[in-house]
């Protein structure tokens, strides 16, 4: 059996990620068979007992996470060029909307990250967070679980045809799409529920049915729904939500 990274063995439980994991592993904070590793890069068999202790759990706890109803001409991530509006510039007190929230709006927002993307164009719901564990949900390895909902305007004629390969047999730059789940939310939007976010999947999907897309909201990413989130707020996930 091989031996792997103790830091990789807690991203696998599911307590940190990798980087966190060194982290702590740096503060002394995590357990090798009850003792504490205290040198970057140690490895163990999976076998192994390896924990955080709880100070380190405690930190984990109070990572925040952000969700943010992006506004069309917002980008998710940050960008050194000034014409570009990063979402993360909307995270202030005065969006704030959950007021009910016993967090303080005005929290500090270094290490706050989008968990993917959502391209300029389109509005809807984007992750931040300072947590490991939930970003490596939504853009990790087993992202394929997390299911992404749009609901999308378009112009054009579908046909039975067309509305079939949406749902599945439609390939990008000789990739081949994973099935999706496509129907008609009414006479002009279509409801789009993707496993995998290439860049701009949904758009280009449509351009090779004959649609043209004239606006794409994200509604939910998971179990989070976006709901009644105001465009421009945003608010806190809070203890009872999960992925």
């Amino acid at each position: 059996m091989e031996q792997v990274r103790v830091s990789k063995i807690l991203s696998e439980l599911g307590l940190c990620s990798r980087r966190e994991a060194d982290q702590y592993i740096e503060q002394g904070l995590v357990l090798l068979d009850g003792k504490v590793v205290d040198q970057l890069g140690t490895k163990a068999f999976r076998g192994q007992k390896v924990e955080l202790l709880k100070k380190a759990v405690k930190k984990q706890s109070l990572k925040e996470t952000i969700i943010i109803n992006k506004p069309v001409g917002y980008i998710s991530h940050l960008d050194d060029r000034k014409e570009f509006k990063p979402a993360s510039s909307l995270i202030n007190n005065e969006n704030y909307h959950n007021s009910s929230s016993k967090k303080n709006s005005s929290f500090n927002k270094d290490g706050l990250a989008p968990a993917g993307r959502l391209d300029i164009d389109s509005s809807g719901i984007l992750i931040l967070t300072k947590d490991g564990r939930i970003a490596k949900k939504i853009i990790g390895e087993k992202s394929l679980y997390i299911e992404k909902e749009y609901l999308v305007r378009v112009e054009g004629n579908l046909t039975d045809k067309g509305l079939k390969l949406l749902n599945h047999g439609l390939t990008l730059d000789g990739y081949q799409l994973k099935p999706a789940k496509v129907k008609w939310q009414n006479k002009d939007q279509l409801n789009f529920v993707l496993i995998e976010g290439r860049n701009r999947q949904i758009r280009k999907m449509c351009e090779l049915v004959g649609l043209k897309v004239i606006g794409l909201k994200r509604v939910r990413i998971g179990n989070i729904m976006l709901n009644d989130l105001p465009e421009g707020k945003w608010r806190f996930l809070s203890d009872r939500e999960s992925f």
